[in-house]
């Protein structure tokens, strides 16, 4: 696997593993909420922040993050590729080469929580609102 800065080119096939990811991972989105993030990410976040992705040996892009200001503000990998070292090189990489030091991640996504626990990062605070202003609670973590 290497890690390598995606072109605009590639956005259809990272919102393909987002929408792949998040329908795994996150089943309090409802279909509803899905469709309206898609085209946000899409046309607004991927250029807002810095992005990566992770590219198997056949070149296939199988899992991206995005930094800004020092937060990790996405890490999806698609689900065929979880367990397998791809989000902790990820993270890794974001850590070590895009100053990497926070995140928010949904508290109803527990298995998202472990994994930075797992790295390093600790709760700092909690928000009840998502950024989208949606209930969907953010727990800050910080390393």
């Amino acid at each position: 696997m290497k890690i390598e800065t995606p072109t605009k080119s590639d956005y259809m096939k990272l919102i393909t593993v987002w929408e792949a990811s998040v329908r795994a991972t996150h089943q309090f989105l409802s279909e509803a909420d899905i469709v309206s993030l898609k085209p946000l990410i899409l046309e607004h976040y991927f250029d807002a922040v810095d992005l990566r992705a992770a590219k198997c040996d056949g070149g296939n892009i199988i899992g991206f993050i995005g930094v800004a200001e020092e937060n990790i503000e996405m890490l999806f990998v698609t689900p065929e590729f979880f367990n397998q070292g791809a989000g902790r090189q990820l993270l890794q990489f974001a850590i070590e080469n895009q100053q990497a030091k926070k995140v928010d991640v949904n508290e109803q996504n527990p298995s998202a929580v472990g994994f930075y626990q797992h790295f390093g990062f600790s709760i700092v605070d909690r928000s009840p609102l998502d950024g989208q202003g949606q209930p969907f609670p953010l727990l800050h973590m910080q390393l």
